[in-house]
């Protein structure tokens, strides 16, 4: 086995790489994983198929000889708003909310170009033959439950990886490797204190109910999944609660007291395509309202859009080429054009106008376009909206 000295080596390196966090973890089989047969057997997955493959409970399925796991965290947070602050635009018309982490660059490319790095770099310290992949949410791997024994933090009651520092802003990354790695976390000592408490603001603040009890996420109820993962008719039971969300949802994070202070990142792939609208209230002290700004960096062309509080007309009214140009290599291209278009609508159907705002007339119009679309999901969509509207 490996010293804890390769260990540490391995955490510096993955800092030097950009990681916020890095840990090392035996691969087994941790409890967290037992539990997730039941919560499977409760239909709590829904759509997501892809869960049930088996190589998530076992792990020699991944790799062979495979030993350890290096854990890794890249903090994505930013200056701006927060979907539960108050209007993030610099104007009244309609916008919708895109989720933190699809803001910029797709996370899983930037993940996989530092965790591949790190890998090919552990060469240097270990010069025997050995087997090492990189996972950046792609495969069969809970990373947040490696995480969690590699030291990195706790799992909160909204489910995900809750740091003490960090708060919960952060891609995990992980390299499961054949090398027989000294852990981070000592035999005898225990991943870190569960700091949730008696807080249950993320319970409380969820508006579709999907954390139907502390530590457990039904995600059919969830409006990252009604959003993101359903391709179908999003039920009517929870498009009213889903107010703006057109893809994703952060509300468990933004109202989660580890995340009041957490530190933002200074990667400009984590910025808003298009440039920001806001600042926000949870930017340093002193930090000034900014109309909007146009990103300096390469990219589709956005025309003065964002997709920080993106307008909903606009996203509405895109079509299926404006939508592969805007969103290549971002991951809103996930839900693809059909369901964001869809949830676009929807978002207007809970949007609020005034009698004789300029948009209102445009917005109905569109409207009554898309509710002749020949995709079903957007036609109904479209139609609750005008109902809604009218």
């Amino acid at each position: 086995m490996a010293s804890a000295a390769d260990s540490a080596w391995i955490t510096k390196r993955a800092m030097e790489f950009g990681f916020d966090l890095c840990g090392v973890v035996r691969a087994e089989v941790f409890p967290e994983l037992a539990h997730f047969e039941e919560w499977l057997a409760r239909g709590y997955a829904g759509e997501m198929n892809y869960l049930e493959d088996p190589r998530r409970r076992n792990l020699a399925l991944i790799q062979e000889n495979l030993r350890s796991a290096i854990v890794c965290a890249l903090n994505y947070n930013t200056n701006l708003p927060y979907s539960v602050d108050a209007a993030a635009a610099s104007n009244s018309e309609p916008r919708g909310w895109i989720s933190r982490y699809a803001w910029g660059r797709d996370y899983h490319e930037v993940l996989w170009e530092k965790l591949n790095a790190l890998a090919a770099f552990l060469g240097e310290r270990f010069p025997e033959p050995f087997a090492a992949r990189a996972y950046a949410d792609t495969g069969p791997v809970a990373e947040r439950v490696f995480a969690k024994h590699a030291g990195l933090g706790w799992l909160g009651k909204n489910t995900l990886l809750l740091n003490e520092s960090l708060g919960s802003w952060f891609f995990l990354g992980v390299i499961l490797t054949s090398l027989d790695l000294t852990p981070s976390l000592a035999p005898a000592e225990a991943p870190p204190a569960d700091l949730c408490g008696n807080c249950r603001q993320c319970l409380d603040a969820c508006p579709t109910g999907a954390l139907v009890e502390p530590y457990v996420l039904d995600a059919r109820r969830c409006i990252s999944y009604l959003t993101i993962e359903l391709r179908g008719n999003i039920p009517e039971e929870f498009r009213e609660a889903m107010g703006r969300h057109v893809y994703g949802c952060d509300i468990c994070q933004d109202v989660c007291p580890f995340n009041r202070k957490a530190p933002a990142t200074t990667l400009a792939e984590f910025q808003p395509r298009g440039g920001s609208v806001a600042t926000s209230a949870h930017a340093p002290k002193g930090a000034e309202v900014a109309a909007l700004v146009e990103c300096e960096r390469p990219g589709p062309p956005f025309a003065g859009e964002s997709l920080s509080a993106p307008r909903l007309e606009w996203l509405a009214g895109m079509s299926a080429e404006e939508f592969r140009e805007i969103f290549r290599g971002s991951a809103v291209k996930r839900t693809k054009w059909k369901g964001l278009v869809r949830n676009a609508c929807i978002a207007l159907g809970n949007a609020k106008f005034a009698p004789d705002a300029p948009e209102r007339g445009r917005i109905l119009a569109l409207l009554h376009r898309l509710a002749g679309s020949g995709e079903s999901a957007i036609a109904e969509s479209a139609r609750w909206a005008l109902g809604r509207i009218q």
